[in-house]
């Protein structure tokens, strides 16, 4: 997945809260690291397409730009801070809506959901809502949605904020047997896989195939502000 030369600023009058950032991003996981106000949450958003550059462009693995409509309801997921799950779903029906959304067929939803599920340690709560789960639960269950997509890229923001080690052994589990999975894991995963992940979380840090420092891209006053 490209930058080429990616601005973007919230108002005309403001700063460039990203200037010319150019990267490409591989396969396997990413780590962008920061201070907050750094604009990490904002690349993840314009490599969503959610966001669109004033200048430069984002180019996804599949030779488009992520506002195409294929790009985002096939080929993405992403992993909010503030979760989203449906709250009026089980944890089940959650998964299976995403998929569906993903155009995947019924019997590959039913076999990613139950083994997200069982990777996540989430079987017991399939049909549970998510205002019953503890709030790790909850973090959980928003990753298990997003990887019964199946999709080539995807992006979570902090998605360890706030767990225990537990809770992040867990998730950092999932995303590596997502990212790497092996031969034989059933069900087996469309390739490549690019994973994308902002948080200050430092015990994400083993996992990554490249940690990205995304205080180097701003300007000298900037950063120092980020830091107060």
């Amino acid at each position: 997945m490209q930058c080429q030369k990616v601005s973007f600023r919230y108002r005309p009058e403001r700063p460039w809260v990203i200037e010319k950032f150019q990267h490409t991003f591989r396969p396997g996981i990413t780590l962008v690291k920061g201070a907050s106000g750094c604009g990490k949450s904002t690349l993840l958003r314009l490599l969503a397409g959610f966001l669109e550059p004033q200048q430069g462009s984002v180019l996804t693995p599949l030779g488009l730009a992520p506002v195409d409509t294929h790009f985002q309801r096939c080929a993405l997921a992403f992993v909010f801070q503030q979760l989203n799950l449906l709250p009026r779903a089980t944890v089940m029906r959650n998964l299976e809506l995403a998929a569906s959304l993903a155009e995947l067929p019924s019997t590959r939803i039913a076999a990613n959901s139950a083994h997200w599920l069982r990777v996540l340690g989430l079987d017991a709560c399939a049909e549970r809502l998510p205002e019953s789960l503890s709030g790790g639960q909850q973090q959980r269950a928003a990753i298990a949605r997003a990887l019964v997509r199946e999709p080539l890229v995807l992006l979570l923001d902090e998605p360890t904020s706030g767990l225990d080690d537990l809770n992040t052994r867990v998730i950092v589990r999932a995303l590596q047997a997502f990212a790497t999975p092996p031969p034989e894991t059933e069900p087996p995963l469309p390739a490549p896989r690019i994973c994308v992940i902002s948080s200050h979380d430092a015990r994400l840090e083993p996992i990554a195939d490249e940690i990205l420092d995304f205080n180097r891209f701003l300007p000298l006053e900037r950063h120092l502000e980020a830091l107060v």
